[in-house]
């Protein structure tokens, strides 16, 4: 006997990637049922290469009898509908910034701390990281277990679909306009994106800081250890599919690059491919679509004891959202012994 599943948000990027995922990685699902609002309810959405689904509308569904819901339908929307789920009995895993940090609430990426999952009872809900912070934490989560990580110092380079569909669409059309000399139209970002990079996700906070960057240093302190001390730059970039990360580890103890090489060679969820020659490294058209978080440049910082560089890339809308999202529900089953309503 299979679970029903259902997806909150199954328009957008990220419930399309939930839907494909479940299907590519068949999830023990007999009943897998598409939500998102009132005004998409009707449309069919894919699901796998043959099957198609049709949307129901989020306000109206009744989530008794449901096992697992893989939210993604924006945080206020999550705010009101997941906790109604849960309350059905639906173990609802969220993947929007809502619960991350409610201390009842376990944050996990499950190459990292797969066992927080053990707590999801408390809410009936899981959360999911934000996607800057998966790769990050998923990166360093070996190198902390060989040499502890004291402080990490990094800047991202974040495609557009981080901003939803409206980013992708912002950044096709003001690159389209340049080139036939119509005026840039600004929509999503607050600068022009086509042809530039923006020091800004997400709103500013009082200390100058924006809550993207706050996000994933706290995330990474909740996840992986409380006493890391970060410095977080996030940039948008004109890419369409594909986060990136410049990181700078201190560690306690001393680590070579050779053994920090073979320690993220050997841990799961990660390709190194770091080749000190011409495109020996990854960029984010090569991970488009791939699962694995890749780690390239791996070098000594001189600068600092026991410092190290990474470059680390990942698909933002795959293992920064939806497949984490869909591991999540995997260990659920498969740890905790979920059984079908």
């Amino acid at each position: 006997m299979g679970y029903k599943v259902a997806v909150i948000g199954a328009t957008g990027n990220v419930g399309r990637e939930l839907l494909q995922i479940l299907s590519e990685r068949d999830f023990p699902a007999d009943d897998v049922i598409p939500l998102a609002s009132e005004k998409s309810a009707g449309r069919e959405v894919s699901f796998g290469e043959d099957e198609t689904l049709k949307v129901r509308d989020l306000a109206t569904f009744d989530f008794r009898g449901v096992d697992i819901a893989l939210s993604s339908p924006g945080a206020s929307v999550s705010a009101q509908f997941s906790p109604k789920a849960a309350k059905a009995g639906c173990v609802v895993i969220d993947n929007t910034s809502h619960f991350r940090m409610d201390p009842e609430v376990p944050l996990v990426v499950p190459e990292v701390n797969r066992d927080a999952i053990a707590d999801y009872g408390r809410r009936n809900i899981i959360a999911n990281p934000n996607c800057s912070t998966i790769q990050m934490v998923v990166a360093m989560k070996p190198l902390h277990d060989l040499a502890v990580i004291r402080r990490a110092v990094v800047a991202t380079y974040q495609s557009v679909s981080g901003a939803g569909r409206a980013g992708m669409d912002e950044l096709f059309n003001q690159t389209r306009g340049i080139y036939v000399n119509d005026p840039v139209v600004k929509e999503t970002f607050t600068k022009q994106i086509a042809f530039n990079v923006i020091p800004h996700c997400d709103q500013f906070m009082e200390d100058g800081s924006t809550k993207e960057e706050w996000k994933m240093m706290v995330e990474t302190k909740k996840i992986l250890d409380p006493t890391i001390k970060m410095s977080v730059t996030c940039v948008r970039v004109p890419v369409f599919i594909g986060h990136s990360e410049a990181i700078n580890l201190e560690f306690e103890d001393a680590i070579s690059v050779e053994e920090a090489r073979a320690a993220l060679r050997e841990a799961p969820g990660v390709v190194v491919v770091d080749h000190r020659a011409d495109e020996g490294y990854v960029t984010p058209v090569e991970c488009a679509g791939e699962d694995a978080v890749y780690v390239s440049r791996i070098r000594e910082d001189p600068t600092v004891d026991n410092g190290l560089n990474l470059w680390v890339v990942s698909d933002n809308l795959r293992k920064g959202a939806a497949l984490n999202a869909v591991q999540i529900a995997e260990a659920l089953v498969n740890d905790h012994l979920l059984v079908p309503a």
